[in-house]
This record gives C-alpha cells, structure tokens and sequence, in this order.
C-alpha cells in the first residue's frame, strides 16, 4: 500500500523537469510540501502517535520505491532523521533534514560536516559526534558546494555559538543508517536504469533488428539484471530485524554489495544507450549520477568491506557461511 502510494506521488510530483529545474537552483519547495503533506515524513512513527508504525522489513521496498526516481530533496534522510532524534528525545524540526557522513570539531569548537547529502539545501543536519547525537541548524552554517555537476551535496561549517552540545543517544547509529537507506535508494535506481536499459534495446535497431536481439547485448543485459537482483536482496538484508535502527554489519553488507554494483550498472546501461546516454535531455543521466554519488556517501565498497572482514574475523565461530547466516538471520552478535 504504502510503495504505490509514493510511486503515485512521486509520478505526479517528482517529474523529471521537476528534478532539473530544482537540480538548475529552482525552489524545492513545492515538492517538498507534497510529499511532507502525504505524511511520508512519518513512516516509522508508531500509528498511536500518527505516524504509519512501519516496521524496518516495511520500510525497506518504500524506500527502493523512493530510489526508483530521482528525487532531488533530501526525503529517505529525513525518515530516518525523524527515527534518530525520536531515539535521543530531541524535538523533531520542520523542513527538510539530512544525515552528515561526518563531522569534525574545530580547534574554536566550531564543527565541519564534508560533504554532506543535499547540504546545498536542508534545512537541518543529524550528525553523530563526541559521544551523542547532533542536530544543527543548516541555516547557520556557511556552505561551500562540492562542485560536481548538478551536485545537491555541500561541506557545511558552524561557528561554536551555533552547535549545541550533544545529546545521548544511546543505540543510534547514523553510519549505520546513511548506509542502510542508500543501499535501499541504490537499488531502487538500479532497477529503474535497467528497465530504461532494456526498453532502449528493444527499441533501438541495427542492420533490421532490434539491438537486443544480439547476443553480446543480451550477455551484457543478462549480467546487469543479476546485479539488480543482488543490489535489491542486499537492501532487504540492510533492514532485517526489529525496532528503528539498522543493525551496522547488516547496512555494511547492504552498502558493500550496492555500492560495488552501482558503477557496473552504470557503466553498462551508458555502453549499451551510447551516445544518447549522456546527453542533458535523457533521463538516464539522471539516475546514474545519483547511483555514483549514493555509491560514495557514507563509504563506498571499499570503506564498508572492511568492516565486515573485521567483523568476520571476530566472530571466532565457524565459517564465513556462518557469520553470513548469522547477519542475514538477525542482528549481528
């Protein structure tokens, strides 16, 4: 119910002139209050509290729904967010908020957030740091963009009389989190390439038949829909497991496996559009710049394998197929 709702709503709303003109330094706004108005914001609230009481297992196809298209706002963060500072009992701001990759304290006890998802334009920022969890006041901070094409990502810097001291937050996990929800958002954009990749191959013709008729295409198709398949299991795994909080080695799973599959996916959909893959007017542009850029935040494969080698290697019992059985299974002892 709740996954063709937000397909329904982001169809009308999250159009693709949409997603340029707000990508181009157009108000964000409007699509904003829609989804903010539907009650999206709120998936993870427990229905007593007017909120949808979905589980993380429910959350999960909600969110590869959102990845399916190119939202230009800030939204699986702040379904999140809203889950993280409910954890700490922070009061829960308005506007758009999303999560820090990381933070760092200054000598004058300022604090720096590189990089940050859609910094150019939050409202707000969650940030784990010192112990506790961060809620900072976007509008305070100086924002410097990452200068990437179209990049909605910016490194945010507070001056020490605009960062409040930290809150516990005890359980709350915002790596755990960030990576979680992108490998759900990876996934969701993956199948979205694909199905782009495999209607331009029916269409598109060459010496009278169409492109993917020949097997070469068909090898490259059939190895990319694997990869869907593997991105859109690993989500899954990413939110297994009861309560409002990913478990860290389940989301370093996720993260690895998406993340490492996203630069295939989108290498093989612009190799087999050619030329028009690239251009500013098609959409897959659109969808695999964001699969390289959620490929990145909050670590790539290459951040996230290692925490779970360590992790293996501490699990002491058994053997790898064990620690895989006992991550999928459950949270991770």
């Amino acid at each position: 119910m709740f996954v063709e709702a937000i397909e329904s709503i982001l169809r009308d709303a999250c159009t693709s002139a949409a997603v340029r003109s707000i990508e181009d330094g157009g108000n964000p706004r409007g699509l904003w209050d829609a989804i903010a108005d539907a009650g999206f914001l709120e998936l993870l609230l427990p229905e007593q509290d007017g909120g949808a009481g979905l589980t993380l297992p429910g959350l999960a196809p909600v969110l590869i729904a959102m990845g399916r298209h190119p939202l230009p706002v800030p939204l699986a963060q702040s379904v999140a967010a809203r889950a993280l500072l409910r954890r700490a009992g922070l009061a829960i701001p308005q506007g758009m908020i999303t999560l820090a990759q990381a933070g760092v304290r200054e000598a004058d006890g300022g604090v720096v957030c590189p990089v940050t998802p859609y910094g150019a334009l939050a409202d707000h920022v969650v940030l784990s740091l010192d112990g506790g969890l961060l809620l900072l006041d976007a509008g305070a901070a100086s924002r410097e963009a990452t200068g990437v094409h179209r990049d909605q990502a910016a490194t945010l810097r507070w001056p020490a009389r605009a960062v409040p001291e930290p809150v516990p937050a005890p359980g709350a996990d915002v790596g755990a989190w960030g990576a979680a929800l992108h490998a759900a958002l990876s996934a969701g954009a993956a199948r979205r390439v694909f199905d782009l990749t495999l209607q331009f191959c029916n269409d598109r013709t060459q010496f009278g038949r169409a492109i993917g008729k020949f097997q070469a295409v068909q090898h490259q198709l059939s190895v990319m829909a694997e990869l869907v398949a593997a991105s859109h299991i690993a989500a899954q795994i990413a939110f297994a497991g009861d309560g409002d909080q990913p478990d860290r080695i389940a989301a370093a799973v996720a993260k690895a496996r998406t993340s490492e599959a996203a630069a295939a996916i989108a290498a093989t959909a612009h190799g087999l559009h050619g030329a028009i893959g690239i251009t500013e007017e098609y959409d897959l542009q659109l969808l695999t710049r964001r699969l390289h850029q959620w490929r990145m935040f909050h670590g790539s494969e290459t951040f996230w394998d290692r925490v779970v080698g360590v992790a293996c290697l501490a699990h002491g019992q058994g053997t790898v197929v064990d620690f895989i059985r006992a991550v999928t299974d459950g949270p991770t002892p």
